[in-house]
């Protein structure tokens, strides 16, 4: 059993009923299946696909990269967005370095698009804002055999998600553990008990104009209580797991330039580092509980780092050396 020591601290299978897994929905068994319905090479190592989707009631846009040399069959690695991706382009794919980290790397990386504020989950009403997005079954269900099929995948898999990626990532990772083999939480916070945790998937459901009452109902109910990794520890047990969060103090890289917003600079900066603190607290919370559990994790937390993609950059190379051991 390996532990990490904590820094900075004073499937399309589903689990069994008797793991207390809530099933996610599945589209209507007369409804065709989900198909790639366009197909674009972007570059050398970069193929956008447009899935129809039964499940979504819509068409879903999916980017994939490919290694920049084809070595034959390779597993799968799904990068799950934060709440601010917006306009059709992933973040990991225009701020994350992914492009360049993963050229040599024998692995497919699918990029879902255009997820802000849905946790990557099935709302069970259509929400005025959201709409009622399927992302759990698009994920576990209808997705991965397209990718296999078109992309030569082996049907092994793994997570790495940051910030509402990074719960999305456990999420799914503990209701479909015969489907995943790790899941990496950069900057997020898995579980989603208690008050703090209950009010930081809300306000960030809010932000995207939703309410999250539509997804999972009021807080404390069965939906809320299914999607919390804390209740399917079991499920976690012998995965490849990663979190990082950074302390929400600020760092070099939060002295450069900022990006162009309609806020002053010190109150940007004062909400990544309100955003990280919370991140920090919530997965410093969640570690402990792994380590209570006796179920191993390595971790990356930082004593310095606020929300911003300079440090998510800087985890990735660590979330994928954990998360890539189960895909071999």
């Amino acid at each position: 059993m390996r532990f990490h020591r904590l820094v900075g601290t004073a499937a399309v299978v589903a689990v069994c009923a008797t793991a207390g897994v809530v099933l996610p929905a599945v589209a209507d068994a007369n409804a065709a299946p989900a198909r790639i319905a366009k197909s674009v090479k972007v570059g050398t190592m970069r193929t956008d696909i447009v899935v129809a989707s039964p499940t979504m009631g819509k068409r879903v846009s999916v980017s994939v990269l490919t290694p920049r040399v084809d070595r034959g069959p390779r597993p799968t690695v799904y990068l799950l967005d934060g709440n601010d991706a917006a306009g059709g382009v992933s973040d990991w794919m225009s701020k994350g370095g992914i492009r360049s980290f993963f050229a040599d790397k024998n692995v497919n990386v699918v990029v879902p698009r255009d997820a802000a504020g849905t946790f990557y989950t099935n709302w069970r009403k259509h929400d005025p804002k959201i709409g009622k997005p399927q992302w759990e079954t698009f994920l576990t269900t209808e997705l991965p055999p397209l990718i296999n099929k078109q992309f030569n995948g082996t049907g092994r898999a793994a997570l790495i998600g940051v910030s509402m990626g990074g719960q999305g990532a456990f999420a799914l990772l503990s209701r479909h553990p015969n489907l995943f083999t790790g899941a990496a939480s950069i900057s997020g916070c898995p579980p989603v008990s208690g008050p703090l945790n209950q009010a930081y998937v809300r306000t960030t459901v809010a932000k995207s104009g939703g309410n999250a009452d539509n997804m999972w109902g009021p807080p404390g109910s069965k939906l809320w209580v299914a999607h919390d990794p804390l209740t399917h520890l079991n499920a976690l047990r012998g995965k490849n797991l990663f979190l990082s969060a950074g302390s929400g103090a600020i760092g070099p890289p939060d002295l450069l330039p900022q990006p162009k917003s309609d806020l002053p600079e010190d109150a940007v900066t004062a909400s990544a580092s309100a955003l990280e603190l919370g991140a920090y607290r919530c997965s410093l919370e969640f570690a402990l509980q792994l380590r209570q559990a006796g179920i191993a994790y390595n971790d990356g937390f930082r004593i310095i780092g606020t929300h911003r993609w300079e440090y998510f950059r800087g985890d990735l190379p660590a979330a994928w050396a954990t998360v890539s051991r189960g895909l071999w």
